[in-house]
């Protein structure tokens, strides 16, 4: 699988390309800025850190 396969977009992500994707990769969550094209800079966060700043986001 080569990286382009692993970035996906939330499914609220609207067609204007305001939006970030995601990518998991090991123990680490990689994000973009999806209008970029992946042109631009990665965040790498750890796994967890990812998965609490989502449930914090989601309560």
């Amino acid at each position: 699988m080569n990286m382009d396969e692993r970035w996906r977009t939330s499914s609220y992500s609207e067609a204007n390309g305001q939006c970030i994707e995601v990518a998991h990769v090991g123990e680490r969550v990689l994000t973009r800025d999806t209008k970029l094209g992946g042109a631009g800079a990665v965040l790498a966060v750890p796994a967890d850190a990812w998965s609490a700043f989502v449930a914090e986001l989601r309560r």
